[in-house]
């Protein structure tokens, strides 16, 4: 690949050092070429087929390489060959010229400035993710914008060249005309700035403006229009009214009153929202309560004989219960009013942008605030399956209730709730069976990752069906029973005591009054916001659950920074919320952790990748602890040691996952954190032994081969050491 660079390098270096030494830039004048229009246009009446060719590969030539001239050239195109024939010239020309200028910087400089710029050309990536084709269409059709810098800085991008060359095409079509068309009056011409007028210049700018500028007077209108159905306060009591009490509520209540302004907190049912009382703490609690079940039946391997494990249940659920206790005053009343939030217990609703009613048991009340911040979370969203309403169904949400080992329990979904809550009771003494739709569990991660965690809760006694689809839920004689189908369409009958429903989660948008206001939805239910967090309201804003895309804790504390921030000091600057370094960990046996991109979604972005890969069997403390199973897994830049993505499958995952976390954060790539001492033997280890993995796979061989000729010379040289 390096070799080919270099050619390369050496092929663009050549042409335009001949280009410049030949003087062939010397021809390229108006003066010129108005002098030598003639004979131009008696050598194409004599062969056109070499002028017409020769003036194709010439302009493809000169757009690819950057040179100088190509504008005279469109010209010239108009003068010799009219205003139809120039166009259809040209326009193939640039447009192929152009794209092979993208390929080239592509080709040259993207892995050593991907590496220098990452946080500018990421910039420049997500406006090509958001907008499209009409990021590129845009500065296409402004001629301010000179197009080779074009064509470099996209050839830096993520953008297919297939789209890049058509967009061009199509951008460049206009300007392309008005050249052209100016060339046919070539003797006239004084100087090609007379082409472009500054009224042509800002009526192309318009164009190339013109989608952008009317989404945003067609958002400003519609903003407009509904804060004028309302209307605002003289003054407001509060600065922000935040809705719904569960991690990103209680984030953004936080930051609100630690800058001093005043805010109110309301929730309708309990403090801490879900991941307290039903998500992540009581499952966590379930989850090291089964894996001690595991260590107890493990514990031979260790020379520990202790026979099968008795699970008391009820046992079980008393520590869950425990530690949902033990957190609860962190997110309590008495807490967050002693850091000076207002905290009202009550269902809100939004009478007007500005007006948020509460209904308290006390009475209802009203609060007139300046800003809104919906954080109501999501609910687990049960499928609507014949039969389903018959019986009693468990979710994350009612799953807490039990008292009673299910006996056969039955999990509908493959995700990180169903496999680590499936795998949990199948630990703890439950006959398990997941049923999942997908070919794969954690349909999101890579094929191997699901494989490793498919082994692993087969080894466990989980019976997994893949490729199923639910059909219906039957009851007769002998209980209840799930129907599934699996690609074939051949039917069984999975009998169960329990139900588990996994298969994802809906957010809670309705019963505010959002409706009324003309707060929109997305296609998968979430308040449809901008990057900001900010909905159609100008002074409503969303984060967690209940705006997605990701429904995890850290992620919804994570937009709670920003939708407060932006709330209070967005007149000053507002931040656009970012995902790229945000981490995620299923909490099974063995741990999925990933953060940023694995294999599957930088193929399906079209994103370049090498994969580092270490085993754990090679780790110390993992076979010390005889808990080897797993591995890490690096995507970086082609040729850099910039991190894309880390997936790390294995015990203590998620907490090895925090370096690379903080490594993609701060910019830190695999050669600085395999100078990072470690301490042994932990497993933390493994993020220094996967960047010795790189390093040896980038070691410079050329140099290393010199060395060896240097050391044996050092030591008397190989004859000597023959002898």
């Amino acid at each position: 690949m390096r070799s080919r660079r270099l050619l390369l390098l050496l092929l663009v270096a050549a042409a335009v050092a001949a280009f410049f030494l030949s003087g062939a830039g010397d021809y390229l004048a108006l003066e010129v070429l108005q002098a030598e229009q003639a004979r131009f246009q008696a050598w194409l009446a004599r062969e056109p087929i070499t002028v017409i060719g020769g003036f194709f590969l010439l302009y493809v030539a000169m757009a690819a390489l950057s040179l100088p001239g190509a504008t005279l050239m469109t010209v010239l195109s108009g003068a010799l060959f009219g205003l139809g024939g120039g166009l259809l010239i040209v326009s193939f020309a640039s447009a192929l010229g152009a794209t092979l200028a993208a390929l080239i910087a592509r080709t040259l400089l993207r892995a050593p400035l991907e590496r220098r710029y990452a946080g500018v050309l990421e910039r420049v990536n997500a406006g090509i993710r958001r907008e499209g084709a009409l990021y590129l269409f845009t500065l296409r059709l402004i001629p301010l914008f000179p197009f080779f810098v074009i064509n470099l800085v996209m050839g830096l991008t993520r953008m297919r060249l297939t789209t890049f060359y058509w967009v061009s095409q199509v951008g460049m079509l206009p300007g392309t005309a008005v050249f052209v068309n100016a060339g046919r009056e070539l003797g006239e011409l004084q100087a090609l700035g007379d082409i472009l007028s500054p009224s042509l210049l800002a009526s192309f700018a318009l164009i190339g403006l013109f989608p952008w500028l009317a989404k945003w007077l067609v958002a400003l209108v519609k903003r407009r229009a509904l804060a004028r159905r309302y209307a605002r306060p003289a003054r407001f009591d509060r600065d922000i009214v935040v809705i719904g009490a569960g991690a990103a509520g209680l984030v953004a209540s936080y930051i609100a009153a630690a800058v001093r302004a005043r805010v109110t907190l309301v929730e309708r049912e309990r403090m801490g929202g879900d991941c307290l009382n039903t998500g992540c703490v009581p499952s966590k609690a379930l989850i090291r309560a089964a894996r001690s079940a595991r260590e107890v039946r493990r514990a031979g391997r260790y020379g520990v004989q202790v026979g099968e494990p008795c699970v008391d249940f009820a046992a079980v659920m008393g520590h869950v219960h425990g530690a949902i206790e033990a957190i609860a005053p962190h997110d309590s009343v008495e807490r967050y009013t002693g850091l000076g939030v207002e905290v009202l217990e009550g269902e809100a609703r939004l009478a007007s942008p500005w007006e948020v009613s509460v209904a308290t048991p006390e009475g209802p009340r009203t609060l007139t605030t300046r800003h809104v911040i919906i954080a109501s979370g999501a609910r687990p969203r049960v499928p609507e399956l014949p039969g389903i309403d018959a019986i009693e169904v468990l979710t994350s949400d009612t799953l807490w209730r039990l008292e009673a080992l299910p006996e056969h329990l039955v999990v509908l979904g493959g995700g990180p709730i169903g496999c680590e809550l499936g795998q949990s009771f199948a630990l703890l003494g439950s006959r398990v069976t997941l049923v999942e739709s997908a070919d794969q569990l954690l349909p999101r991660e890579d094929a191997e990752v699901a494989e490793a965690l498919l082994r692993a809760m087969g080894e466990d006694g989980v019976r997994v069906l893949l490729g199923h689809r639910a059909l219906e839920v039957v009851t007769d004689a002998t209980g209840p029973a799930l129907e599934v189908a699996n690609s074939e369409g051949q039917c069984e009958r999975l009998p169960f005591t329990h139900l588990l429903v996994a298969v994802g989660r809906e957010a809670n948008v309705t019963g505010m009054g959002l409706e009324a206001l003309g707060v929109e939805t997305r296609a998968n239910g979430t308040l449809d916001v901008d990057e900001t967090l900010r909905s159609v309201l100008p002074n409503v804003w969303a984060c967690g659950d209940v705006a997605g895309p990701y429904q995890l804790t850290h992620a919804g504390a994570h937009q709670a920074w920003h939708a407060t921030v932006n709330a209070l000091f967005g007149e000053v600057r507002r931040f656009r919320v970012s995902y790229r370094a945000l981490p995620a960990v299923t909490f099974t046996t063995p741990e999925v952790a990933r953060v940023g991109l694995n294999e599957r979604e930088a193929h399906e972005r079209g994103v370049a990748y090498e994969v580092t890969r270490y085993d754990l069997a090679e780790l110390d403390r993992a076979l010390a602890e005889g808990e080897s199973q797993g591995f890490v897994k690096v995507l970086t830049a082609p040729g850099s040691d910039r991190i894309l993505g880390a997936t790390v499958v294995g015990e203590g995952a998620g907490e090895m996952l925090a370096t690379f976390t903080l490594a993609m954060t701060r910019g830190i790539g695999l050669n600085r954190l395999l100078s990072t001492i470690h301490p042994y033997p932990t497993r933390s280890e493994a993020v220094k032994a996967t960047a010795g993995v790189w390093k040896n796979a980038h070691k410079p061989e050329r140099l290393l081969g010199w060395l060896a000729r240097y050391f044996a010379w050092r030591r008397g040289g190989e004859r000597r050491e023959k002898g």
